[in-house]
């Protein structure tokens, strides 16, 4: 199992758009619900965003970058944002109810 963290910022002005981008992976992956993926995302109020992918994957692959949605969300992601991406590897040290076990 893999997870991993990014974290970025937007522009302000990008903010809301950025946030619709997100909406549209959420509903292909609910309609595509691809097995071995979970993922969660995050907006601050200083327009920060904040994702974490889980997949079982042995290779650690994900099935969000083959989402057209997803695609869309990344082509343009450097544009919207005052802060870059940074994704780092996540381990979880506690949990009460907020993320499910596979």
């Amino acid at each position: 199992m893999k997870r991993t963290l990014i974290r970025y910022r937007t522009k302000p002005e990008q903010a809301d758009s950025n946030a619709e981008l997100i909406a549209a992976v959420f509903a292909e992956l609910k309609a595509a619900q691809p097995d071995g993926t979970r993922y969660l995302s995050l907006r601050l109020e200083d327009d920060t965003f904040i994702h974490l992918v889980e997949t079982t994957a042995d290779d650690g692959s994900s099935a969000l970058p083959k989402l057209s949605a997803f695609q869309v969300f990344q082509r343009d992601i450097r544009e919207r944002c005052a802060e870059p991406p940074v994704a780092k590897g996540a381990t979880i040290v506690g949990n009460y109810r907020m993320l499910e076990e596979f």
